[in-house]
């Protein structure tokens, strides 16, 4: 993509070319009980753009969350981290087009003017409405935009406008972002449908950039809590795109209890949510590979594996040290197995390493042991396995038990033509 189309592109809001990594097809996802979606255009950034979506949530509806770790917070942040505390919700109203992140009062002021009208349509406490917002940071929200739209979005609402609500966040996401999966708690079957948006300012220390699960099972929002935190470990918390962990990354995780009834369960430990919370972690990762295969101008998608470690924790900063590199990055995008750049990444990272255990492959192919290059190194195939859509870097410190698992993908010019003429 040449940089002045990829400014015309967000210049005209036109849709970009689809990720060469998105899937061969899209999810799915069914109606779920207590859920009701709803889209619409309200001219916050572009015209002739879908740019608000608009949840409508069963009564008793429980909630939890996670969200950016940032110390510039968007507003949106600020209010469901305070809403949520009471562990209901009965709307979720997101924006695109605009982040309402460093806005000052008139931020806060213009979110809680969106929850005020939502709940004035729902008849609920404004406290029951959550908010997520995305886009440009710094411009002022214009939030009389989207509250105008909210009756018409609450009328029309549907239980099976899934893609439409994924295609209603995406910024410069190429493509939407949808998972599903069916469960059983005690016998029971209950379904988790979740949509996610995000494909630039990707590090998340907490969750994801937007992405928002919903399930038909009956939990309580203590026990959903502690099922979410642990789920985004191996999956949101696992991935990264350019080491920039954005203002606004909310995930919220609600629980209608409208589906197939089953007992009321307590603990998050209980032995009858096996299988939810297998599927719930699927659907995570599910996502949040999405997202990584949706980077800006990505062209790869690259898993990194740590073992040998001191610890899991140092395991995963390795690993992170590695996927955050661009010269690491910048090396697969050229199909360029260049092992000594994992070597550089691995000692920057400030963990323990020995030179002389460290063991670095490209897929099967080692390519550097006892402190040198491999002794059968082979150039020819290295290179092949560094080559294709998907690439597998595995590193071996040799001395631990810790170990870790991280997605990110390659760095390519079209990183560049997006971001330098994002606002244009």
């Amino acid at each position: 993509m040449a940089k002045g189309a990829a400014k015309v592109r967000i210049a005209a809001g036109t849709k970009p070319a689809v990720s060469p990594l998105a899937p061969k097809s899209f999810a799915k996802l069914p109606p779920l009980a207590g859920v009701r979606l709803a889209t619409g255009e309200a001219g916050v950034r572009y015209a002739g753009r879908t740019d608000v979506l608009m949840v409508t949530l069963a009564p008793g509806t429980q909630a939890a969350g996670v969200f950016t770790k940032s110390k510039t917070a968007s507003a949106p942040v600020d209010w469901c981290k305070a809403q949520l505390k009471s562990g209901t919700a009965r709307a979720l109203v997101v924006n695109s087009g605009n982040a309402n992140a460093f806005t000052g009062k008139a931020g806060l002021a213009g979110a809680q003017a969106v929850a005020q009208a939502a709940a004035g349509v729902l008849g609920c406490r404004s406290g029951e409405v959550m908010l997520a917002s995305t886009g440009v940071i710094g411009e002022p929200l214009p939030s009389e935009r989207i509250t105008r739209i909210l009756g018409t979005l609450a009328e029309s609402g549907s239980a099976s406008h899934w893609r439409a609500a994924a295609e209603a966040i995406m910024t410069t996401d190429t493509y939407p972002k949808m998972a599903t999966a069916s469960a059983e708690i005690d016998g029971r079957k209950v379904t988790i449908n979740g949509i996610a948006k995000g494909s630039g300012m990707i590090a998340p220390d907490m969750a994801t950039m937007l992405a928002f699960v919903f399930t038909d099972a009956n939990l309580p929002a203590a026990v959903l809590q502690e099922l979410l935190s642990a789920g985004v470990k191996g999956s949101f918390n696992a991935i990264t795109v350019d080491s920039d962990t954005s203002t606004s990354d909310t995930l919220i995780l609600f629980a209608t209890g409208k589906g197939a009834s089953h007992p009321v369960i307590a603990k998050a430990n209980d032995r009858r949510l096996a299988d939810f919370t297998r599927k719930l972690d699927a659907v995570l990762l599910d996502l949040a590979l999405q997202v990584v295969r949706d980077g800006e101008g990505a062209q790869k998608l690259i898993r990194i594996d740590v073992a040998g470690a001191e610890s899991d924790d140092a395991a995963k900063r390795i690993a992170l040290s590695i996927a955050n590199s661009p010269l690491v990055k910048t090396a697969i995008a050229g199909n360029d197995a260049n092992w000594g750049r994992v070597v550089m990444a691995v000692g920057k990272a400030g963990e323990k390493a020995d030179r002389d255990r460290l063991k670095i492959s490209f897929g099967n192919q080692l390519v550097a042991e006892n402190g040198e290059r491999a002794a059968k190194y082979n150039e020819a195939a290295a290179t092949k396995a560094v080559s294709g859509r998907e690439v597998q870097i595995a590193v071996d410190l040799g001395f631990g038990k810790g170990a870790a698992r991280v997605w990110t993908c390659d760095l390519t010019h079209g990183y560049i033509d997006i971001n330098g003429s994002y606002r244009s």
